[in-house]
């Protein structure tokens, strides 16, 4: 396939990245900062890009089977919640103008329900640095539950998923919808790998059309 990586420097992109290119897709990736991106393969495609520019990126994003959005406006940066916001749907507004149908986006998992009518993001627990940003891929949920002219598939990881996690590839995980998927500890995790691998398999058989899916161990 040729996949198009939104943000592939980034945490979640970079292992994305990594894991498409070791099935052998074709990936464009699209970076703010391409000298990031050191990893050399035939398969891969490196460009600058900048989300706002919604017409050049339709440009960029023309002829892809699928375009993959690991995009983040930056947990620290102080207008997190605006820019996250006009990145996306100018994402979602160039992968309309690129003449592509497919677009996954990775959201938070914020906006994930813990309890009837209480989603995490709403609970007293959760961190205040972080609420920005959940805040911002909630309300960008529900502007994509809206398009109607998309395959968009939208995936939260599991509440427990950050950089200090050990990295792991198993390739095995659960998932669900509007719930975390909890294990036999009670606990809701996923490792970033595991993440990226869910994630190339909705690329190549998609299972969740215009849906929110999650995942978890």
């Amino acid at each position: 396939m040729k996949l198009a990586v939104i943000g592939a420097s980034g945490f979640v992109g970079s292992a994305v990245l990594k894991e498409a290119l070791n099935r052998g897709h074709d990936v464009i990736a699209i970076v703010r900062h391409p000298e990031k991106i050191t990893e050399q393969n035939d398969h891969l495609s490196v460009v600058r890009g900048d989300v706002t520019d919604t017409v050049a990126l339709a440009g960029l994003l023309k002829g892809n089977d699928v375009i993959i959005s690991a995009y983040n406006a930056g947990w620290t940066n102080p207008d997190l919640y605006n820019e996250f916001l006009k990145g996306s749907q100018s994402i979602r507004e160039a992968t309309k103008q690129s003449g592509v149908k497919r677009l996954l986006v990775v959201g938070g998992a914020g906006s994930l329900f813990i309890a009837p009518g209480v989603q995490v993001v709403d609970t007293p627990e959760f961190p205040a640095d972080w609420k920005p940003g959940a805040l911002a891929a909630r309300d960008y949920l529900s502007l994509l539950q809206k398009e109607d002219q998309l395959d968009w598939t939208f995936l939260s990881p599991a509440l427990e998923m950050h950089p200090g996690m050990p990295r792991q590839r198993t390739s095995v995980y659960r998932t669900g919808l509007d719930n975390p998927v909890f294990d036999s500890n009670n606990k809701s995790t996923i490792s970033v790998d595991d993440l990226a691998v869910a994630i190339v398999d909705e690329a190549e058989n998609p299972k969740h059309i215009r849906q929110r899916f999650t995942v978890g161990y």
